[in-house]
């Protein structure tokens, strides 16, 4: 990834701190629990730090790609505190080096809209649930972030996300998609607060 993408990546990090808390309570709405072990996936990263600070979940880790990503969450969980709560994994868009069946809560923002950075399996974030477990796919602010914030950061996020290559996709096509996991019993789609797939193993 160039450093230009990086930095631009960075930066969405920093203006999304507000959405985090936020965003965590719609996930939260979903998964309705305090335990678990939860992941989040991908560069774009973030709601995990929301979580840990609600004191939610048992282990917490972040699986993010590039390589760059693992070395500046790595720096942000020291930044917050967070080290010995948040494990930070260096992986892929495959997901290499996850176990299968050990994860209560996957999270991946910003899947699906960045094709020329990374491809979505959600086969494999699939394997990765237990049991019972739920994975939260897809992106936006979600449903419980007050106007005022969206107004607030909105467009610089729009103008950066396009700038990354970021893509619009139907919410028909997305659902298509969602139905191609084996093995998987029941797929909703979320389109209030953004445009989310969620799946329950």
């Amino acid at each position: 990834m160039n450093p230009s993408t990086l930095r631009r990546i960075y930066e969405i990090y920093h203006l999304w701190n507000p959405v985090y808390p936020y965003l965590a309570h719609h996930i939260l709405e979903y998964y309705d629990r305090q335990d678990g072990n939860i992941l989040e996936i991908g560069p774009f990263c973030g709601v995990i730090f929301a979580l840990n600070e609600m004191n939610i979940g048992t282990s917490l880790s972040i699986a993010t790609f590039p390589s760059e990503m693992a070395d500046f969450f790595r720096e942000e969980t020291q930044n917050r505190s967070a080290a010995e709560r948040i494990r930070v994994i260096d992986t892929d868009s495959s997901l290499t080096g996850l176990e299968e069946n050990d994860m209560d809560l996957a999270i991946f923002r910003g899947a699906f809209f960045f094709p020329s950075l990374f491809q979505v399996s959600l086969s494999r974030i699939y394997r990765i649930l237990r049991p019972g477990g739920v994975a939260f796919v897809g992106g936006g602010f979600g449903k419980f972030t007050p106007d005022f914030i969206i107004e607030d950061i909105g467009k610089r996020s729009r103008d950066l996300n396009l700038q990354i290559g970021k893509v619009e996709v139907k919410k028909e096509e997305l659902w298509q998609e969602a139905q191609t996991p084996s093995g998987t019993k029941k797929v909703d789609l979320i389109s209030k607060g953004g445009l989310w797939v969620l799946m329950k193993k």
